[in-house]
């Protein structure tokens, strides 16, 4: 019997390791800081963002502001081929035939206009067209501001699946120890097989745990991949120290925060935005003052005629003109963008007010979810030590055979709670924090 139990022993040993063996891929170091960098250099989200902000600087340069003006060419070649016979009735003169008289015609030219005034349409457009690339900028300001936190969000499950990893891989020693101990006693009298095979289950039960927990933390190593742009199987090793900003700063953030929130700032930006709209359709109540120039050249090569000889003929043109247009009144079309540019701004200020009060009410909840995590983590804390305490004790009370394997075992799975249960308290509170950040507008400016 006892070498049946042996074997099982080995048995369970065995099938463990050879799983955890199938599980360790070497892991490389990824530091927050290198996390965030490889997130903004290679996220697909960042980089579309990135793109857009190149894509609204160039309709907010020189080239797209309607201040340069238009210069255009054009050129042309004509050929003809007749044949022609006159005839003399009256006069009894022979006949004039031409056959295949060629008549070849040029021209070439060029064509400024130029809008010196256009009811200050242009020069409005030409603001909005700024304030649309202020705008891109806070888009993709928050893109990356999301994104960041969806990593961390990541990083952080990763390091504490990490963390209680280390945990289960010490109850699990700690069980296979109980095992040995268990079946020395069995064999010297001093222990029930009952006991021995109570602490082989919970030596199977901390290893299906364990590689559980290891296969959470290779999905997630995935995840993490998936936000850096990686190869999916790259393994990292993340960094498990948390810092928290201090009071003072954090204040400081919060009292600075409309300022900086990037909601408001987009909205802001919105209302500028819709105040040049009314600008630019107000353009159409005043005149248009464009200036023209051209110069052309043509030739013409004329065949012999009946009555006249070849001849080749150049004419060069110049031509310079100002106009005026003002449109009196085009069927109301001006009227109603203005008024309806004016209802979107109205709507926008309503918008303002809306947002102003969901921020605040955001940035409220944040500050008190973040607060309550923190005092959860210390009780956590606080816990661990006591669980600790308690373990240490049953543990020597086990060997010495005052305590049940029974109780030893509820008192080792408390810790692993406390133990796990602080690890979710402490990532819990850092990201409840860098929430609140991001809602003050300072999460791109802290160290992580």
């Amino acid at each position: 019997m006892k070498n049946i139990m042996n074997c099982k022993l080995r048995y369970i040993k065995l099938i463990f390791f050879l799983c955890l063996a199938s599980n360790t891929i070497i892991a490389q170091e990824l530091t927050k800081e290198e996390a965030v960098r490889l997130a903004l250099e290679n996220n697909f989200g960042i980089v579309i963002a990135t793109n857009n902000i190149e894509i609204a600087k160039n309709n907010k340069g020189i080239l797209n502001s309607g201040y340069l003006p238009v210069l255009s060419g054009n050129a042309g070649v004509n050929y003809q081929s007749a044949s022609t016979n006159t005839s003399f009735p009256t006069t009894g003169d022979p006949d004039r035939d031409i056959a295949d008289a060629e008549t070849q015609r040029y021209n070439a030219g060029l064509n400024l206009n130029y809008t010196l005034f256009d009811g200050l349409g242009r020069f409005y457009n030409y603001k909005r067209l700024k304030e649309q690339y202020n705008l891109t900028e806070l888009q993709a300001r928050e893109t990356i501001e999301n994104t960041i936190l969806q990593l961390f969000t990541i990083y952080y499950e990763v390091a504490r699946l990490s963390e209680n990893v280390g945990i289960l891989e010490e109850t699990l020693e700690i069980s296979q120890e109980r095992v040995s101990r268990s079946n020395y006693q069995f064999e010297y009298g001093q222990n029930t097989k009952l006991n021995v095979l109570n602490a082989q289950v919970d030596v199977a039960n901390d290893s299906i745990n364990l590689l559980n927990t290891k296969q959470q933390l290779l999905n997630t190593r995935r995840d993490l991949n998936i936000i850096l742009n990686e190869e999916l199987e790259k393994q990292f090793e993340v960094d498990t120290a948390v810092r928290f900003t201090p009071k003072l700063q954090l204040d400081d953030y919060l009292e600075r925060a409309p300022a900086n929130n990037v909601t408001l700032l987009q909205n802001e930006s919105n209302l500028r935005i819709s105040s040049y709209d009314i600008k630019v359709n107000k353009s159409g109540y005043l005149p248009t003052v464009g200036l023209s120039g051209s110069y052309g050249w043509n030739q013409s090569r004329n065949p012999a005629s009946a009555f006249f000889p070849d001849n080749i003929s150049n004419t060069s043109t110049l031509g310079a003109g100002i106009s005026l247009t003002w449109n009196l009144f085009d069927g109301g079309s001006t009227i109603t963008r203005v008024k309806n540019s004016k209802i979107a701004l109205d709507n926008q200020e309503l918008l303002k007010n809306q947002i102003k009060l969901q921020v605040e009410r955001d940035i409220a909840n944040a500050l008190g979810t973040y607060k309550n995590r923190l005092k959860i983590y210390k009780i956590q804390q606080q816990n661990v030590v006591t669980n600790e305490n308690n373990f240490e004790r049953s543990r020597e009370r086990f060997k010495l055979g005052q305590v049940t394997s029974i109780e030893f075992r509820q008192a080792q799975i408390n810790l692993i709670q406390a133990k796990t249960n602080k690890n979710l308290a402490k990532y819990n509170s850092k990201l409840a924090e860098l929430e609140l950040l991001q809602l003050t507008g300072q999460l791109l400016n802290v160290a992580y």
